[in-house]
């Protein structure tokens, strides 16, 4: 089978390598021309382990192509998928212009059947917008030609992508005809020898699983950050309330860590885009509000902590931050906490040592010098005042305590993801702040 990727981003071009590891012909298209000449030879525009390693297999293997051009290919393939961005717009809408864009050209160009897939994440409704894009433009042509859609969202960690995408647990498809289904079938098997799990449905139905499990997952997120909170001032441990109601199977234990707040491309914009599709059905979503303005609270609760430690005298303050990237495995800083607690730091005269294993170029775009950033962990906390842990790489799981100790000008910890064992720094002569501890 030969299928088009339209989108070499962080969907499009997991999807599209992936599908050719499997054996499919893929091209992957891009308006980008530096980006597309980029992977041709290789270069990977995004930090996802293992991803580099199967783009060039399958470079070599003949079974990956790149192109700027939709036209020269559309014809040869049998699937496209869509897979470009949608970023929030001012109200938290998704900005569908570059979706409409694609299914405008698809229009322009297409002469034989072709199923339609999109994969970018869309509110409901996209599909029809998409098919009455496409209608057009064929009235325009004067042809009549077949064509079916589908919306097959995406549910890829950053940092496990491929695996997620090899190994899924679930492919949700929406389909409004039986040739739909049955290409999709044959596209996806592969993947489900052992467990075929697509769940087909219709196509609004898919469309709004997408936002609905997002949804759900930073509800959890924020209702324990919720309880940490309460848990600081009541004197509880938020890690011990974790383990107590994550034994229950009706909850169980995932998406119930404590921490400083969510970021990424996924959770922020679909949270705010099933509002925004909310109010404009004049419906308020009051679980989803809730979640989101905990949340913004939350990026703030490691710089109070530390605020409060130092009794509001932060200025001239030296402060190491251990990760910037807005989880592990990744070099993306789309609404991270490390930027709100950079700028807090930075509003209150406080010098920045800086370090990520991934994310440093990405954060130098935003803050340039106005902060240091550090070749590794343990020299960003030469002469700090305090040290904050952001973002949980597990390089700095086991760090050399002694050694942190003995270069700090004050031992102070705050740790944002409640990695460390407070007892143990306590011995060691730190003050040791959690989240809900």
């Amino acid at each position: 089978m030969k299928i088009a990727i339209v989108g070499t981003g962080y969907v499009g071009l997991v999807t599209g390598s992936c599908f050719a590891e499997m054996g499919t012909d893929v091209t992957c298209i891009d308006t980008n021309t530096d980006k597309i000449e980029g992977l041709k030879k290789g270069v990977i525009p995004i930090f996802e382990p293992g991803l580099d390693e199967i783009v060039a297999r399958n470079i070599a293997a003949g079974r990956l192509h790149f192109t700027t051009s939709l036209a020269e290919c559309i014809n040869d393939v049998e699937v496209l998928f869509i897979a470009v961005g949608t970023p929030p717009q001012e109200d938290g809408s998704s900005d569908l212009q570059h979706v409409l864009a694609v299914a405008k050209n698809i229009g322009q160009h297409i002469e034989k059947y072709l199923l339609v897939v999109n994969k970018s994440t869309v509110p409901v409704g996209t599909a029809q917008k998409v098919r009455q894009t496409i209608v057009a433009e064929l009235a325009a042509r004067n042809k009549n030609i077949e064509f079916d859609l589908a919306s097959n969202p995406e549910f890829l960690k950053e940092g496990d992508a491929v695996n997620d995408f090899m190994r899924p647990d679930r492919v949700v498809v929406g389909v409004d005809s039986e040739r739909a289904k049955n290409l999709i079938t044959q596209l996806y098997n592969p993947f489900m020898f052992v467990n075929f799990r697509i769940l087909f449905m219709d196509i609004p139905s898919a469309e709004m699983t997408k936002y609905a499990a997002n949804a759900m997952l930073a509800t959890r997120v924020s209702f324990m950050n919720d309880i940490a909170n309460l848990c600081d001032l009541l004197g509880a441990n938020v890690n011990m309330v974790r383990q107590g109601i994550g034994s229950d199977s009706r909850i169980g234990s995932k998406f119930l860590y404590a921490g400083c707040g969510y970021g990424g491309s996924c959770f922020p914009k679909d949270v705010k885009a099933l509002i925004q599709t909310a109010k404009e059905k004049k419906y308020n979503m009051q679980i989803l509000s809730a979640v989101e303005a905990i949340n913004f609270e939350q990026k703030k609760v490691v710089f109070n902590k530390l605020h409060q430690h130092f009794n509001g005298s932060l200025h001239g303050k030296t402060i190491a931050i251990w990760g910037l990237a807005f989880k592990p495995q990744t070099d993306d800083i789309r609404e991270a906490t490390s930027l709100t607690i950079i700028q807090l730091l930075l509003d209150a005269g406080c010098k920045i040592n800086a370090y990520d294993f991934a994310a440093i170029q990405e954060v130098k775009h935003i803050f340039g010098d106005k902060i240091n950033y550090t070749d590794n962990m343990l020299e960003a906390t030469q002469n700090a005042d305090a040290l904050l842990l952001i973002t949980e790489w597990k390089e700095f799981r086991m760090p050399n305590w002694e050694q942190i100790k003995n270069q700090m000008n004050t031992h102070v910890v705050v740790d944002g993801r409640n990695i460390y064992n407070r007892d143990q720094l306590t011995e060691m002569g730190f003050t040791y702040y959690g989240i809900g501890q």
